[in-house]
């Protein structure tokens, strides 16, 4: 009977035990998944943009040991009367200005501030469209028109299979995918949980299994493909997205600060919305690409893509705003007039006509709202009008 109790004492504290260890291992999955349910709340959502680093996993972005490259200030703009409002309206929290390469406004709000590394949501996807047009032109990538399983070959058997990089590049993939931010169970957000219980992404892009069109038919928004363009460049480089990003825009760009990117438990890059960049910094990768890929005299992405990228090639509906390659263009568009975009106020958007960059970083939870994405470049447009 000692021995029983013995025994049984051993097997109670080995159960003991056992639990600390489980609850010590999953308490950091927890502690970033409770913050992720809180990662939009009314009072936090300003801090959190400027601090993913404390709700997710995170991959520094080497900026190298260059010199930071210069952006000069120009004469201070003055800026439409409805700017005001507009900040106050759609809760920004920076906004930069550059004309003919010149700082002639920036601004910090709701008490954010220069060094900040803002959270880029699908700004994010922009970055890696101009990561895609080098590795395409150094050959790595035959064409676009190549099916994304030549690349990625764990997508075979799944809803990407038969469908092309022109078609994820364009949002054209047919996948079935729930986009909706505001909704629990939307895929994107069991994306999301995904990310911050440190899984993997990779398998959650071949786990996508239905359609609803056949690819190249049917522009639907669908931020999954552009984890799946990663998935292609990898495969096609063999190295992964931060440091071929590094070396081929971040240090060439000369940056004030070192970017991160969010990562899943494998050490991938969330390279759909997951980039983190000072407001400057944007302005950076902002100037090169209005300058057809070149910065301080050295090209670094081709003039060819940015000008077929930029396009409205996407089958978009009549009267909505147009879509390329990751990049998207404002309805009524002129000639070199587009933006990146990114959910809850992000943009960079480039007027190469007037030669002006505009960056805007916010915390707008009523970005959903009828009408706000028309607001927002009307104003844009309003500012590079004034300039």
């Amino acid at each position: 009977m000692r021995r029983i109790i013995k025994w049984s004492g051993r097997a109670a504290i080995m159960l003991v035990i056992a639990a600390v260890v489980v609850g010590i291992v999953k308490r950091e999955e927890i502690t970033r998944l409770l913050a992720v349910n809180s990662l939009f709340s009314e009072e936090k959502i300003v801090h959190n943009f400027s601090n993913m680093n404390a709700a997710f996993l995170t991959r520094d972005i080497p900026r190298g040991e260059g010199p930071i490259s210069d952006l000069p200030q120009g004469p201070q703009a003055r800026l439409p009367e409805a700017v005001a409002g507009w900040i106050k309206a759609r809760n920004v929290t920076s906004l930069l200005v550059l004309k003919q390469g010149r700082i002639v406004h920036e601004s910090y709000y709701l008490g954010t501030a220069p060094e900040d590394r803002r959270i880029s949501w699908s700004v994010a996807k922009s970055y890696l469209s101009a990561l895609f047009g080098i590795v395409l032109a150094e050959g790595q990538i035959g064409s676009i028109e190549d099916p994304v399983i030549r690349y990625a070959p764990a997508l075979k058997g799944s809803a990407y299979d038969g469908a092309s990089i022109r078609n994820v590049l364009q949002m054209t993939s047919g996948i079935e995918f729930d986009e909706d931010y505001l909704n629990y169970d939307s895929d994107i957000n069991k994306m999301g949980r995904v990310l911050a219980l440190g899984g993997s992404m990779d398998r959650f892009a071949a786990g996508q299994d239905k359609s609803f069109a056949p690819p190249g038919q049917t522009w639907h928004y669908v931020s999954i493909d552009t984890h799946v363009i990663g998935m292609v460049i990898r495969g096609a480089t063999g190295r992964d997205i931060p440091d071929l990003l590094a070396e081929k825009i971040i240090i060439p760009l000369g940056l004030e600060a070192t970017p991160y990117y969010i990562t899943d438990g494998e050490g991938v890059a969330f390279v759909l919305g997951g980039l983190n960049i000072t407001t400057r910094d944007y302005a950076r990768f902002g100037l090169m690409i209005a300058q057809n890929g070149f910065y301080d005299g050295k090209e670094i992405v081709p003039a060819s893509w940015i000008t077929a990228s930029t396009l409205r090639s996407a089958p978009t509906a009549v009267g909505a705003m147009g879509y390329g390659y990751q990049w998207w263009v404002p309805k009524g568009a002129h000639a070199g007039e587009f933006l990146a975009h990114g959910i809850y106020g992000q943009y960079i958007y480039i007027d190469q006509a007037k030669d002006v960059v505009i960056v805007s970083t916010a915390a707008d939870r009523k970005f959903r709202e009828p009408g706000v994405d028309d607001q927002n470049v009307a104003m844009f447009r309003q500012i590079a009008g004034a300039q």
